[in-house]
């Protein structure tokens, strides 16, 4: 299987589009590109059962993210503050920039 490129990365703020969770914003926390899925903080909290360890001598029932269907996600532009579709771009000095469809600005610096 081979890895796959996804519209969000690292620390974008995005918009949930379906599921329990629709319309709540968060920060991506991190990326799984080679399942299409990415977890977003403070969306779609599951409860984990953990053990007693050294690191969690309390132990008991835990609550976190679990990880998210990357196409029920979109990114919020910083410039105009809406979710939007990305453009990709290729500057004169040869790096690769996205930018906002709605505002026509670059989301990459």
């Amino acid at each position: 299987m081979s890895a796959t490129r996804l519209h969000v990365r690292k620390g974008d703020r995005v918009q949930i589009l379906s599921g329990k969770d629709r319309g709540k914003k968060g920060k991506v926390l991190r990326t799984f590109p080679r399942k299409n899925k990415v977890l977003v903080e403070g969306i779609n909290m599951i409860t984990k059962h953990a053990r007693p360890t050294q690191k969690i001598p309390q132990g008991g029932i835990r609550e976190m993210e679990a990880a998210i269907n990357a196409s029920k996600v979109m990114v919020i532009c910083p410039s105009c503050q809406q979710p939007t579709r990305l453009f990709h771009r290729a500057l004169e000095n040869g790096k690769k920039v996205r930018g906002c469809k709605k505002c026509g600005e670059y989301i990459d610096k």
